[in-house]
This record gives C-alpha cells, sequence and structure tokens, in this order.
C-alpha cells in the first residue's frame, strides 16, 4: 500500500470532555483540553479528505492526591467517587491546498457529556444528566509530510456553549473561553513508516469564568505515544501517553473587603498528572473498501499532585467520506 493510501489510514480526533478535581485546601481550577484524546501518531494529518468520527471517553476515580503525593481525604475511610462520561460527533475537513507548504484543514467537535459525583465525605451525591458541552472549533490544522516524520500545527478554540452556573451543581461546561495553540510531530524509524514515535504539545490559555474574575492558569499538555502498524497502516498497536502541568496558578474571584479595595486570591500548588497504557486501531473494511478505523485507548494515570489520579477510556470510530478504496 502505497505512503498516500497509509496516511490516509490516519485518522487523528479530538474533543472537549470535563474531567472534575477537587481537594479540600488544594483545589485546582482544570482547563478544557480533554486529558487521552490523541495517543499514536498524534502529530500526523490525514490525507486531504473529509472525515466523520464519533468520540467517547470515560473517566472514572476515586483517589485525589495532594501536593506532596498523598491521597487527600476529607474523613477516613470516606473516599467517594467521581466517574465522567461524554460522547462528541467531530467533523474534520483536510484540503488539497496549502499555507507555507502545509495542507490547510478544520474541525469541529460537538460534546455532549454527563457525570456521577459520589462524595460521602462531603455529604454530596449528584447525578447530572447528560447535556450539551463546550464546542471545540478548529479553524487552523496545518500538516506537512516528509518521508521519515509528519508535522502538525495550529490553533483551537473552546466556546463556552455548555451549562455553566457559579456554584451550579448541574454544570457540563467550563464557563469560560478557552483558546489553545498547538505543535507536533510524529517521526517514523523505518522506510515503509510503521513504527513511530509522536508527541504533541497544547497551551491552554483562559478568559474569565462567567460572571466572575476567576480565570484558571495556563496548562500545557503533551499527548502522544509509540507505535507499530500492520496491513499497511490499518492496524496500528502500540502504547500511548498524555502529561499535564499547570504553568501559572489559578486567580480565584476578587473579594471585596472592609473599608473598600477588593482582594485577588491565587491558589497556589500547581497541578501536574501523568498516564500511560495501550492504544490499538482496527479497520472496518470489505476487500475492496475500508469503512471506518475503530482506536480504543486506555490509560493509568500515576505521579498526579494537587489533582485526581484514576484512569481514562477512550474509543474513537472514524469514516472517510467516502470510503477509501483498497484495491
Amino acid at each position: 500500500m502505497n505512503v498516500r493510501l497509509r496516511r490516509r489510514l490516519l485518522l487523528i480526533v479530538t474533543f472537549s470532555s470535563f474531567v472534575l478535581a477537587a481537594a479540600p485546601a488544594h483545589a485546582q481550577l482544570n482547563g478544557s483540553h480533554s486529558l487521552g484524546d490523541f495517543g499514536v501518531q498524534s502529530g500526523s494529518q490525514p490525507q486531504p479528505g473529509f472525515y466523520a468520527a464519533l468520540f467517547y471517553l470515560r473517566y472514572d476515580t476515586d483517589t485525589i492526591k495532594g501536593r506532596d503525593g498523598d491521597i487527600v481525604r476529607p474523613a477516613p475511610n470516606s473516599p467517594g467517587s467521581i466517574g465522567l462520561t461524554a460522547a462528541a460527533p467531530i467533523l474534520w475537513y483536510v484540503s488539497k491546498a496549502t499555507l507555507l507548504g502545509a495542507n490547510y484543514g478544520a474541525m469541529i467537535v460537538l460534546p455532549w457529556a454527563n457525570g456521577a459525583l459520589e462524595a460521602p465525605a462531603f455529604t454530596v451525591g449528584q447525578n447530572v444528566d447528560t447535556s450539551f458541552s463546550d464546542v471545540l472549533i478548529r479553524p487552523v490544522d496545518l500538516g506537512w509530510h516528509s518521508k521519515g516524520a509528519d508535522v502538525t500545527a495550529g490553533f483551537q478554540f473552546y466556546a463556552p456553549t455548555g451549562t455553566y452556573e457559579r456554584g451550579g451543581s448541574d454544570n457540563v461546561g467550563r464557563g469560560m473561553w478557552t483558546y489553545e495553540p498547538f505543535l507536533g510531530s510524529t517521526v517514523y524509524f523505518d522506510e515503509k513508516r510503521t513504527v513511530s514515535l509522536a508527541t504533541t504539545a497544547f497551551w491552554e490559555f483562559h478568559g474569565n469564568k462567567k460572571d466572575t474574575d476567576t480565570k484558571v492558569g495556563q496548562l500545557l499538555t503533551l499527548e502522544g505515544g509509540v507505535g507499530k502498524s500492520y496491513l499497511g497502516g490499518g492496524l496500528v498497536v502500540g502504547a500511548a501517553y498524555y502529561a499535564q502541568w499547570k504553568l501559572t496558578e489559578d486567580q480565584l474571584a476578587q473579594f471585596v473587603l472592609p473599608g473598600g479595595g477588593a482582594l485577588g486570591l491565587q491558589i497556589p500548588n500547581k497541578h501536574r498528572v501523568y498516564a500511560f497504557g495501550p492504544d490499538v486501531t482496527l479497520p472496518v473494511a470489505s476487500k475492496a473498501k475500508l469503512f471506518s478505523l475503530v482506536n480504543i485507548r486506555y490509560l493509568w494515570e500515576t505521579g498526579a499532585r494537587v489533582k485526581t489520579q484514576g484512569q481514562t477510556l477512550a474509543i474513537t470510530a472514524t469514516f472517510p467520506i467516502p470510503s477509501v478504496k483498497l484495491q
């Protein structure tokens, strides 16, 4: 199978989901980027064409880590648990037109999310119904391709279209605008481009949360993996990872002081988390056509600080339109 068809088989998707992190006296505000949405060959853009996809993500945890890596519990033997689910249809177009020598593309992600929070130690038990969340729009998606490597770069933003009210118990949105440039690369170690190592960096900047002066600190997220492809690139087996660090402190809303003036508080001890796990892509095809690629990724978090530490399951079904001819 030629390199062009191999690259067309490479279908990468992303979306906005919601991972809750909270600990008494050590609370951290999360950004908009969903952890685990990219994996093996994250630094590659598919061949020109139109793609539709459906992304599913499940995040579960019963562990909150403090600033020193200790498990934080507000009361003994009452760890509580968090389960969050999101699904998102995705539309992605890559043009034959080029900009700065790269193929130009664009993407929109329309996520729906729900959550279930059980925290006996906080005397809280709240289920959040599935509802529309914050839209992700990628107006600039550039992809360069060479024999030994692919490079991708661009800009995306998250619009606060999901439900969010200060202190609300049914929020599925972040209540803020998020702006996120990204840069990534996939390097291939053999002439047939079957062995790869990839990393993509995302840098988040945030506006104020709705009706407040609260602002989430800047975040750096790395996602990627190492993989080996078979069947001309249709089957990919490997290991994925993600890592996230908060680069600047959260800024809380200002409080009015007696006698006038205001005080803005910052949350110290910026959070971090790492995750690793298997990543497999399977083709759905006949002898003549490829109809879809299904990616399954499961990652275990480790090394968390001032954040939850749990497990992420991500499943993506991607459909090239029209189907790819194999002969």
